[in-house]
């Protein structure tokens, strides 16, 4: 089964927890759905939005848990990006590992399991 991730800052995940739900962060909300990523992005995408902030955690889910309201879609370079169109169910999330920041300040995504 294939995984995706989703970088998340801790405060929004313990809030998650607490609800039971995600429904995105700002940016999530923005655009209607929750940004994910694969193994292969995760870092990238580490690099390019999350650089210089503390206090990230990523999530690791199985894609075909995730069901319909997971569409792939063309982003960054054409290459097809993991969208979630409903709020995540926490119970979904698999792992859920910190990620300190390197020191070039980006969030290390460490070994991810495709």
């Amino acid at each position: 089964m294939a995984k995706v991730y989703k970088i998340i800052a801790r405060a929004d995940w313990e809030l998650a927890l607490r609800a039971g739900r995600f429904e995105g962060a700002a940016i999530d909300l923005r655009d209607g759905y929750i940004h994910l990523s694969t193994a292969a992005q995760a870092a990238e995408t580490a690099r390019l939005h999350f650089a210089g902030q503390a206090g990230l955690a990523l999530l690791r889910l199985d894609a075909a848990a995730l069901g319909q309201a997971l569409k792939w879609e063309p982003s960054r370079g054409g290459q097809l990006f993991p969208h979630l169109y409903e709020a995540l169910d926490c119970g979904l999330v698999e792992t859920v590992t910190e990620m300190p920041l390197d020191a070039g300040g980006v969030p290390r995504v460490g070994t991810l399991e495709p």
